[in-house]
């Protein structure tokens, strides 16, 4: 009896040594997993807002037409070159030539009418001269010089008459002349021909709205017009500097400026859009209207600074000092190897680095622990949780 029990006290002590080594092995495996060390590094930051957007000509005119009527001639074709008050098009002008000779020959009549009455009305203020003088000699009636004065105002009020037609008809020969004008479409600025909706041979009809007949666009300079989502048109100013990638060269940055942020919001899909105009150089002609283009607005850069991976921050102190850096607090190991808490100010931040501004120096390092791997904590396959996106 007494080797039993003597056994079963080994065995059980046995177990108890067992269990400490086995839990201090899984205690040691799990300090080992459950630690890791970043350290600060140095190096360029730069922080971006990225948008889409498309090319347009910053200058442009859609060129009508103010008269009705046949395109009788068109002397450019997509892609010429034009100066200003080079002769474009030509409307088919017998109409409007008709018009104007119509107009001179009123006028000439009129002008006709105007002599004859002049000459009338001089004859009948000298009758009337002659009746106010035989008048007093009782040599005519009083009735002759009524109506000799009756006449004279007659006369007069045709001179008035006429000048007022002769006028009229004036200002119907002069608009005449400039629709007949119109029948000629000349350049309103130097550019390059764009787009042609219209051919030779084809009626155009001015009455109710001016039909296009083709553009002209100035390709020197190119503006990209990129839609900026809400959370991110505040950081934007007109006059900061932009780079943008067109489909067809990705690998290439254009350079440009933001000329103008537009108030006025587009609704897509349930997200609110601002329009942002970025003018750019396009003296080498290798930008093209309609080109998609990615867009990439500066907000800030840095270089050779202290940087810390954005997963690191995790805990925001939100008492933070009131200037434009925002404060973290980390753990840091120490010099004899204990947790140390710091509290650091972060300045530009991209979506894997951060810029430290002061609590940390490159060459320390930062104490990162996973999260529980049971319950729905789990953020990712690496197990650390990341800053969310402020």
């Amino acid at each position: 009896m007494f080797k039993i029990i003597l056994i079963l006290s080994i065995i059980s002590l046995a177990l108890v040594f067992g269990r400490k080594s086995y839990d201090s092995e899984i205690m040691q495996t799990a300090k080992k997993e459950t630690v890791r060390l970043v350290t600060i590094t140095t190096g360029d930051i730069s922080e971006e807002v990225t948008a889409h957007g498309r090319l347009e000509a910053k200058e442009y005119v859609d060129v009508g037409t103010q008269v009705s009527g046949q395109l009788e001639k068109i002397h450019v074709e997509i892609g010429d070159e034009v100066k200003t008050d080079d002769l474009l098009v030509e409307i088919d002008p017998r109409i409007y030539e008709t018009r104007v000779a119509a107009g001179k020959a009123r006028l000439n009549t009129l002008a006709a009418q105007m002599v004859e009455q002049e000459v009338q009305l001089a004859l009948i203020s000298r009758q009337n001269e002659r009746n106010i003088k035989l008048i007093k000699s009782n040599a005519v009636s009083r009735n002759t010089l009524d109506q000799s004065e009756a006449a004279l105002r007659a006369g007069q009020a045709k001179i008035i008459a006429l000048k007022a037609e002769i006028e009229e008809s004036r200002s119907t020969l002069e608009a005449d002349a400039t629709n007949l004008a119109y029948t000629k479409i000349k350049a309103p600025m130097t550019g390059t021909i764009v787009y042609m909706p219209m051919r030779e041979g084809q009626t155009v009809n001015a009455s109710q709205t001016a039909p296009t007949i083709l553009r002209i666009s100035n390709l020197d300079i190119m503006t990209v017009r990129a839609q900026v989502a809400e959370a991110d048109i505040m950081r934007l100013k007109e006059g900061m500097t932009v780079s943008f990638a067109t489909l067809g060269q990705m690998e290439r940055r254009w350079p440009g400026t933001v000329r103008q942020i537009l108030p006025t919001p587009k609704i897509v899909s349930d997200v609110v859009l601002y329009d942002v105009l970025i003018d750019s150089d396009n003296k080498a002609r290798q930008l093209m209207s309609g080109m998609s283009t990615q867009v990439f607005f500066t907000i800030g850069s840095a270089k050779s600074v202290p940087l810390i991976p954005v997963e690191i921050l995790i805990h925001r102190k939100t008492n933070a000092d009131s200037d434009k850096s925002m404060a973290y607090i980390v753990s840091i190991a120490g010099k004899d190897g204990t947790p140390e808490d710091r509290l650091l100010h972060v300045g530009l931040m991209n979506r894997t680095w951060a810029e430290v501004r002061d609590g940390l120096v490159a060459g320390e390092q930062i104490i990162l622990s996973p999260l529980p791997s049971s319950g729905s904590s789990k953020t990712g396959n690496s197990g650390y949780r990341r800053m969310p996106r402020l």
